[in-house]
């Protein structure tokens, strides 16, 4: 008989669709977080990314289309109850694929922490770009902190998860889901599944319409060339990072986040893992890019201890004033 393992990889075909020669750890390009200064001060003060929970941001619909959008399909897909051959082992298939639905949307989507970065074009964006600096960058009176990807380490199996954002239509969205349906139906119907081994598939499938569902958005945001850093708590089983779930309270009152101390973590960063190592330029925005605002943002470093990044703050010379 067959290892879990064995018949769980089975269905790894479910991800061949992901282009992995045009994400991380294949590509590592420059990558920028555009935020207020207070926030920027926070960060270099702390070491400290905050990652937000989706359910709290602007693409809580992108997450909710996909995994409601994935189980309702799944629910009517006649291929996949062919694939089955009986009602009984349907039957079981679809208790194991709702029992995930419902602990995704009851424990671990509360868990789930998104930090959003912008791909940025040293030569082309040098000043990065200004829909960004709108929207996220304090309009125009923030920071971009840029990452460097080249310094991070990809680590197989951890809990943070880094990829580039897929961008496409609803419709598009729509027949991927009925394309991977499909899928499983076919390696369903190839492999002798015991009755007791569904719950293997039913895995399968719904952490692929998971992180589809986390790393694709709505192509009218394509310009934001967007990058994410996810942390997934389900996978972190040896709890090395129960301390960094935490909370804030906002003017949209309390909500869970996930403070990310950016420091060696035995097992799921490499040691030399720093704050200063991975930054590799501070871009401040077009309405305060001033000399004196930027002698104060290296004062400020320097004052965090952080006086290597000092000399990479640089200001931002497109020709833009906030309102």
């Amino acid at each position: 008989m067959k290892s879990d393992d064995e018949i769980y990889s089975a269905f790894n075909p479910l991800w061949q669709d992901i282009q992995r020669a045009e994400t991380f750890p294949v590509q590592r390009p420059l990558l920028a977080h555009y935020t207020s200064i207070a926030t920027l001060e926070s960060i270099m003060a702390n070491d400290e990314l905050w990652f937000s929970n989706p359910l709290y941001m602007n693409d809580m619909e992108e997450l909710r289309f996909g995994v409601l959008e994935g189980a309702q399909a799944f629910r009517q897909h006649e291929a996949i109850k062919s694939a089955c051959g009986d009602q009984k082992r349907y039957d079981l298939l679809y208790s194991h694929f709702e029992n995930y639905l419902s602990k995704f949307s009851n424990e671990h989507a509360f868990d789930t922490y998104v930090f959003c970065l912008a791909e940025h074009d040293f030569d082309n964006d040098a000043d990065g770009l200004l829909s960004m600096w709108r929207g996220y960058g304090g309009n125009g009176n923030g920071a971009a902190i840029i990452f460097d990807t080249t310094k991070i380490e990809h680590i197989e199996g951890a809990p943070l998860i880094f990829s580039k954002v897929t961008y496409a239509s609803r419709d598009e969205r729509l027949q991927w889901i009925d394309k991977k349906l499909e899928e499983l139906a076919e390696l369903l119907r190839i492999n002798s599944i015991p009755d007791e081994k569904l719950y293997l598939p039913a895995h399968a499938l719904f952490e692929r319409i998971k992180i589809f569902s986390i790393f694709t958005k709505h192509r009218g945001f394509s310009e934001e060339r967007e990058w994410r850093a996810v942390y997934l708590r389900e996978r972190d089983s040896a709890h090395k990072m129960d301390d960094m779930l935490h909370y804030a309270i906002g003017r949209n009152g309390i909500e869970p986040k996930f403070k990310f101390k950016i420091k060696p973590i035995n097992g799921l960063t490499k040691e030399e893992l720093s704050l200063v190592r991975i930054v590799h330029q501070i871009i401040l925005g077009p309405s305060v890019s001033s000399p004196l605002a930027v002698s104060s943002v290296r004062r400020m470093l320097e004052k965090v201890g952080k006086h290597e990044l000092a000399e990479k703050v640089v200001a931002s010379t497109t020709p833009f004033r906030a309102a």
